[in-house]
């Protein structure tokens, strides 16, 4: 999300579009409540679901950048209702509200790595949903494949790791790096509601901070996922260790070990990153 509200600043900063929004929805539809599409008189950014609900809006967009200026023009904001029946070739059998918004060029873009001001700053504030926390304890390869993989879905990413130059130096504007030694030092301060994901270089470490976590429970209860990568034979010697350290089984049952959904097959690190990325996703759903 953050590349395509990028893309639309810097095109808004030479030409006028139309913002297409999905206000609200009825029955089976392709996209939800919030999707959005801006449409230029050469390009799109964005979908609202594709087929021909999306072809008419477009048209019904560039036909409004075309006569904008004329008198008797269509106003500030309309709206359409769109029955996905036989009329528009699709059989998906709801009905999708959309609104449609002119937007004036902005007199300038942000600067390079500049945080938007202004209309712009308002405008990704309203384009921009909600991103629910992630804590990701790793800077290994399968930590950075799950960068990329969380880095266009709706997280914000709290990356840590104990050692120096781990990072690479541009991530997504989703992440923040935080270097901590030791490394669990950084689970107090996690925000509430983030979903931990564990992958250190280290058992060692692993085993820290799924203790800091663990220890963050009792005191607050505000982590809603916990995940540790590794084998059930890790897990069981984990498990063993911390209930020497005094942790119940009620506690110990709050870690998922191994992550991934169950029955996808392949250990390479993007393949275990789209494994993961699909658990959080169901989780955030479920929650």
């Amino acid at each position: 999300m953050p590349a395509l509200t990028d893309e639309l600043l810097a095109r808004l900063a030479d030409a006028p579009a139309v913002l297409v929004r999905v206000e609200r929805t009825e029955g089976s539809v392709p996209r939800e409540a919030g999707a959005w599409m801006a449409v230029f008189g050469d390009a799109v950014i964005g979908t609202i679901g594709g087929g021909h609900l999306e072809f008419d809006a477009i048209a019904q967009a560039r036909g409004h950048l075309r006569h904008a200026a004329r008198p008797g023009s269509d106003p500030p904001v309309w709206r359409a209702r769109q029955a996905l029946g036989p009329s528009l070739g699709q059989c998906c059998g709801g009905v999708v509200h959309l609104a449609f918004e002119p937007l004036a060029p902005l007199v300038a873009g942000p600067a390079d790595g500049a945080a938007p001001s202004g209309p712009a700053a308002d405008l990704v504030r309203r384009l921009s949903p909600p991103l629910h926390p992630v804590a990701l304890f790793g800077g290994g390869h399968v930590g950075h494949a799950l960068v990329q993989a969380l880095a266009p879905l709706p997280f914000a990413i709290t990356w840590v790791d104990s050692r120096d130059g781990v990072f690479p130096p541009e991530v997504p504007a989703s992440v923040r790096c935080e270097p901590s030694d030791p490394v669990q030092g950084a689970v107090p301060g996690l925000a509430p509601g983030s979903r931990v994901l564990i992958m250190s270089f280290s058992h060692a470490e692993d085993l820290d901070i799924v203790a800091a976590c663990l220890q963050r429970l009792r005191q607050q209860d505000d982590l809603p996922f916990i995940g540790l990568i590794g084998s059930r034979t890790k897990w069981a010697t984990f498990r063993h260790r911390l209930e020497a350290r005094g942790y119940t089984p009620d506690e110990l049952a709050r870690i998922t070990c191994p992550i991934g959904l169950p029955g996808l097959a392949g250990k390479e690190p993007a393949v275990i990153a789209a494994s993961v990325a699909a658990q959080l996703l169901l989780q955030r759903s479920a929650a």
